[in-house]
């Protein structure tokens, strides 16, 4: 008991559990407590284990009991499948059979319930796979019916009809040539705008020393406002100087002819400046009507260029008109030349086909009485092959009442055969209490 690594149910659970799993009929009915304890019945037994391997490996000798050699053949069976060793029981004899024991067919018993416990665990588990994978077999199924039917949708948009094949190839062709144009002017707008670039840097270079000489013209301003001032103040210091200091005098006075000096300087700079803001003023002119100017020649550059791309395609296309002219009173001579050998081919095939058609009537009125007579024989067989099947039927309830009587007569001579047996071991057994009491008195 300690060595085994199932558990032994009770006996009640062991009767409830191979009266609904296993036994079926009346066999699940005759089945009580009694057949396993408290000495287990073989016939019983025996039945159970058959009954199992029913179940499992579709074993069905059906009259096990009528001979003794099956017990020996379901013993081999049992240790030839290996079915035990997978219940965990490895010590099963020809004597657990024939003379079973309480413990050890609890144990056997337990070991294959078990095993049936653990087969069904198994047998949900794999039918609940065997669902999903039904499941997504159909899913599979239909997704890819669903893709079959996009990449068909795919085709049948993809595909350019043939009367649409030549718009499609003039739309191509067209929309190449606008591809190139607008690539051709997209390069020419970039060489604009570069040269604009540069002369937007030239512009603001100047716009930059325009400035900068505002500027100096500015501080030369301050200068003079200054240099005024100090003149306008100039008399009273020396007045004061005069009056303070004397001595000085002379030095004063050559000051006061340096900055007079100075004072023309300045005042022929402000000349100089205002006279080169205007010609600034003048430049900054002349370069707006330059750039009006230029913008002017290069619209009509671009027109110029417009009109000659214009030209240029009108040519070409007087062109491929000349060629497809050319190319149409060609396909048009060997149109004409086909139409002729097509008429010809034509009125030959419709000649074959004429020929072929009275042929193929002719063989069909011959296959069709052919037809009729193998109808009228296929009627005279069904009919033949009706009258067997009702005599075969008619054999068979004879032969089945003749198994059932032959049957019965078995049944009867079986169980004379027994009550013979028996009679006969009664008469050993008297003769040899006989036989020992005369054997006693000699």
């Amino acid at each position: 008991m300690s060595e085994n690594t199932f558990p032994v149910y009770s006996v009640d659970a062991l009767v409830n559990f191979y009266r609904t799993e296993v036994l079926t009929g009346q066999e699940a009915k005759h089945f009580t407590k009694s057949d396993l304890t408290p000495h287990p019945k073989p016939e019983a037994v025996q039945t159970l284990y058959m009954r199992v391997l029913h179940l499992l490996y579709r074993f069905r000798p059906e009259c096990h009991s009528m001979s003794t050699t099956l017990k020996l053949f379901c013993v081999s069976f049992l240790s030839r499948r290996q079915f035990l060793p997978m219940c965990l029981v490895y010590d099963f004899s020809l004597n657990d059979l024939l003379a079973p024991k309480k413990q050890k067919t609890l144990t056997i018993l337990s070991g294959i319930m078990n095993f049936l416990h653990f087969r069904k665990q198994r047998m949900e588990v794999v039918l609940d796979k065997q669902a999903k994978f039904r499941t997504d077999m159909d899913r599979l199924q239909a997704y890819m019916k669903g893709n079959k039917e996009a990449e068909k949708k795919i085709e049948i948009l993809t595909t350019i009809p043939p009367e649409q094949q030549a718009e499609a190839d003039e739309l191509a062709a067209a929309l190449s040539e606008l591809q190139a144009t607008t690539m051709h002017e997209y390069q020419e707008v970039n060489a604009k705008n570069d040269s604009i670039a540069e002369w937007k840097a030239t512009i603001a270079e100047k716009t930059q020393k325009l400035a900068q000489v505002k500027l100096d013209i500015s501080n030369l301003k301050e200068d003079l406002s200054k240099l005024k001032s100090q003149i306008v103040e100039s008399p009273e210091e020396l007045k004061s100087q005069m009056e303070k200091m004397r001595e000085n005098v002379k030095n004063i006075k050559n000051s006061i002819e340096e900055t007079d000096e100075r004072v023309v300087e300045l005042q022929n700079m402000v000349q100089s400046v205002t006279h080169t803001e205007a010609e600034i003023q003048q430049m900054y002119g002349l370069l707006q009507d330059l750039e009006s100017s230029m913008n002017n020649t290069k619209q009509r550059q671009e027109e110029h260029q417009g009109l000659m791309a214009q030209y240029e395609k009108k040519q070409k296309e007087l062109k491929n008109l000349c060629i497809e002219e050319g190319q149409l009173k060609r396909a048009l001579g060997m149109k004409q030349d086909k139409e002729c050998k097509q008429n010809i081919r034509r009125q030959k095939k419709r000649e074959m086909k004429e020929q072929h058609v009275q042929e193929v009537l002719g063989q069909c009125n011959q296959i069709h009485q052919k037809r009729e007579e193998m109808a009228d024989k296929i009627q005279e067989i069904s009919a033949e092959t009706q009258k067997l099947k009702a005599s075969i039927k008619s054999l068979r309830d004879v032969c089945s009442k003749e198994t059932e009587k032959a049957q019965a007569v078995y049944d009867t001579l079986s169980t004379s055969m027994d009550e013979l047996h028996k009679r006969i071991e009664m008469h050993t057994t008297d003769l040899k209490l006989n036989i020992t009491k005369m054997s006693a008195n000699f």
